[in-house]
């Protein structure tokens, strides 16, 4: 299979506020995909229909050659099995522990015994250089370590596709390089084709396979970090520089 995940121009509309407009990529096995855009240009859109949250307006998303868009609720289940996500700011669950938190889709998902989903729940944090730390709860850690729990989370069933919305947001570089690395342990390690979105320019270019550039609805530019970083598109040049002037506006 030449993609995983393939979208075929889809477009989504919000009354009179086109968001998607013919949006069209393809995402590689086994690959670090990143997509990059402004903030409100479309990107979380973008996932949300990926994983059947939304549903386009015309257009097809297929995951694993199927076709997920005229899929029931009760249909997409098994197809959301084969996804695991790191959200932007975690989404931990306060009142559980870390342990808790990463076992919550084993336990929603699966029949394992108490004793099995414990074991994997201690593999799944220390795979993420939290051994040991499934007794604290989410408040006691800083940013980037409930971003690790996050990513524990995500990985539990061990799913084939694993979707980053803003990971190194907000947090300092260390950190930022810190998560950089996970990613790519989650696609060297685990196997799992990694679906980045992105406005973090460096952590791109460090961890990228492959870069989709959103703008104004449509991938306007695409391919290896190297192809983007030479692009002459002035909207990308404008936008991998962070320059203030150019075709890119500030509304």
């Amino acid at each position: 299979m030449d993609s995983i995940i393939e979208l075929r121009d889809i477009r989504k509309s919000f009354g009179d506020q086109h968001v998607l407009r013919g949006l069209s990529l393809a995402v590689r096995p086994g690959s670090v995909t990143v997509i990059i855009g402004r903030s409100g240009g479309g990107k979380s859109v973008f996932l949300k229909h990926i994983i059947g949250l939304m549903k386009p307006d015309s257009g097809q998303v297929l995951v694993d050659g199927q076709d997920t868009v005229p899929l029931s609720e009760r249909q997409m289940s098994p197809v959301r099995r084969k996804f695991g996500m790191l959200f932007q700011e975690a989404a931990l669950f306060d009142s559980m522990t870390v342990a808790e938190n990463v076992a919550f889709p084993l336990v929603e998902h699966t029949k394992l015994p108490g004793r099995e989903i414990q074991q994997v729940v201690e593999a799944k944090l220390a795979s993420v250089g939290l051994g040991g730390m499934g007794y604290k709860m989410p408040s006691e850690l800083s940013g980037g370590m409930r971003k690790r729990v996050g990513l524990a989370r995500a990985i539990a069933l061990d799913p084939k596709i694993v979707l980053f919305d803003e990971p190194t947001s907000g947090l300092d570089p260390v950190m930022s390089a810190n998560i950089n690395e996970l990613i790519l342990q989650t696609r060297d390690e685990f196997g799992a084709t990694c679906v980045v979105i992105s406005h973090d320019i460096q952590a791109t270019f460090a961890i990228a396979d492959e870069i989709f550039m959103l703008y104004d609805g449509q991938i306007i530019a695409s391919g290896p970090p190297e192809a983007i970083r030479e692009s002459d598109n002035p909207v990308v040049r404008q936008f991998i520089r962070g320059e203030a002037r150019g075709p890119i506006t500030i509304a």
